[in-house]
């Protein structure tokens, strides 16, 4: 019972990332949209609804290939562009302790628990967001945990490097029609998925929003972080536009510290007691 209602857990959670049309009464853009728009600075003009189609729900549940089918979610191709092999180039402690998280805390995933996912995993967290572009600024706001990522584009420094928070610190620039998000100040709470693949304080990622018609932007994240990878690594996958003129992101009710999944399977009363 533990199995099948953590398979739950997971399929709906990746079935949300990558719902079809008819899912979520989403009209399905065309495959040639035409230029993205462009603001009053001759900028690309990201604002709108948008989500993340990964088959599989790779990035949802695994940025890793995953070729067999684990709690009832299909196998998929990852979302790892770099290194060729799709893997994540774990040191040999993080690597064990990877194991050890898959092994025995599964349920510790902070985005199970209502935590904010940080980056660059809310970008692919389930449901759509929203994109603002007032001046000097981009703003994103995500259906998922009521999370909001505000990213100055005016050159403004980072936040001073002790002050670390789940989405971390966001720093924006243009480089021609692609913006380029500087993301530090990240702490160690979350994970990049829900298969325990995770990092530390030290996280450091450079994401790339690159327009490529007016319903489609190539989403880009290289990741470093010298205390748990031997090198930096690369995820790439598309963003798709929401072109339903009456689509509304919505509340998601979400307690941070939500505990309920394994208090279903293993509390007392709970479906595993004797």
């Amino acid at each position: 019972m533990k199995t099948i209602l953590l398979g739950l857990f997971l399929s709906i959670t990746a079935l949300a990332q990558t719902p079809g049309p008819q899912e979520r009464n989403i009209e399905k853009p065309a495959v040639k949209a035409g230029p993205m728009p462009r603001g009053t600075d001759g900028k690309p003009d990201f604002q709108g609804v948008w989500e993340v189609r990964n088959p599989g729900g790779a990035a949802a549940y695994d940025v890793e290939d995953h070729l067999k089918e684990v709690y009832g979610i299909r196998p998929g191709k990852g979302v790892i562009v770099d290194p060729k092999d799709g893997k994540i180039p774990y040191l040999p402690a993080a690597a064990q302790r990877k194991q050890d998280l898959v092994a025995h805390h599964m349920y510790d995933d902070p985005e199970a628990q209502c935590f904010l996912s940080g980056i660059p995993r809310q970008v692919y967290a389930p449901f759509g967001f929203q994109i603002l572009q007032p001046a000097h600024y981009v703003l994103f706001l995500f259906e998922n945990f009521h999370a909001y990522r505000v990213i100055p584009t005016d050159g403004r420094p980072h936040l001073p490097a002790d002050i670390k928070t789940f989405d971390g610190d966001s720093r924006g620039r243009w480089d021609g029609d692609t913006l380029v998000v500087d993301v530090t100040n990240q702490n160690d709470k979350t994970w990049f998925d829900m298969a325990g693949n995770f990092h530390s304080d030290a996280i450091h990622v450079v994401e790339r929003y690159t327009p490529v018609d007016a319903n489609t932007i190539s989403y880009k994240a290289t990741i470093e972080d010298p205390k748990t990878f031997t090198r930096p690594w690369t995820i790439a996958f598309p963003i798709t536009r929401i072109t339903r003129p009456d689509y509304e992101i919505m509340e998601l009710a979400c307690v941070e510290g939500e505990r309920d999944l394994k208090h279903y399977t293993e509390g007392e009363g709970g479906a595993n007691k004797k």
